[in-house]
Order: C-alpha cells, then sequence, then structure tokens
C-alpha cells in the first residue's frame, strides 16, 4: 500500500468513517448569514454532538462545516444526509433542540424544515 493510501486509511479508521449513520453539513457563511453567527452556531454543534455521545455508537453522526450549500438566504443553513433534511436560520441558539429532536429523537423539527431530499 502506499504511503498516501496508508495515511488516507489511518484517518478513516481515527475519524471512524463507515460507522456514521447520519451527516450534518453546516454552513457558516458569508451568503446565508454573518461568519460570526455561523461560526457560534458551529461551535454549540461540535460540543453537544461530543458531549451527547453522538460521534460514535448507534446514532454516530458526522459534522461538517460548509461555506456555501447554495441556499443564500435565512441561514446558517444546515441540512442532515441521508434523509435529506434542510434547515433554515440554524442559530447557535436552535441548535441544542435540533441535535436533541433531530439527531437522538430522531425527530425532525418540523417547522425548521423547508426542504427534503432523501437519498437512498
Amino acid at each position: 500500500m502506499s504511503e498516501p493510501l496508508k495515511q488516507l486509511q489511518t484517518a478513516v479508521e481515527k475519524l471512524g468513517i463507515g460507522h456514521y449513520r447520519r451527516h450534518v453539513l453546516l454552513c457558516t457563511g458569508p451568503s446565508c448569514c454573518a461568519p460570526e453567527e455561523g461560526n457560534a452556531a458551529w461551535e454549540v454543534l461540535k460540543k453537544l454532538l461530543k458531549d451527547k455521545g453522538l460521534l460514535t455508537g448507534e446514532k454516530a453522526c458526522y459534522r461538517s462545516k460548509v461555506g456555501c450549500l447554495r441556499v443564500c438566504c435565512h441561514g446558517p443553513t444546515l441540512v442532515v444526509y441521508p434523509e435529506g433534511t434542510w434547515y433554515h436560520s440554524m442559530t447557535a441558539d436552535r441548535i441544542p433542540r435540533f441535535v436533541e429532536e433531530h439527531l437522538e429523537n430522531n425527530a425532525p423539527v418540523a417547522e425548521w424544515i423547508f426542504a427534503c431530499n432523501k437519498l437512498g
């Protein structure tokens, strides 16, 4: 195995890629929201996923901070895959309810959803 492939395999194992149930992508602006607002939401999301044990196990959730999800209004915009649930206005104060209801209890927060695009 080549050195780049060894490094990639190490990263895959360290991150648990292949064992996640969901992937949450959060746009941190600047087009849909102020970067400060997006980054504040990101910090809360990171902390809660860690604190609630949602990085491993049966409800394991991968998270990615992105610069644009191409919905450039009413951000921060957040999407959860594979179910393809799109949320608007996901500020730091909304993240705890989202984590509890959607990620822990499998009950998406309907009033914040503006689109759905299930994969698979």
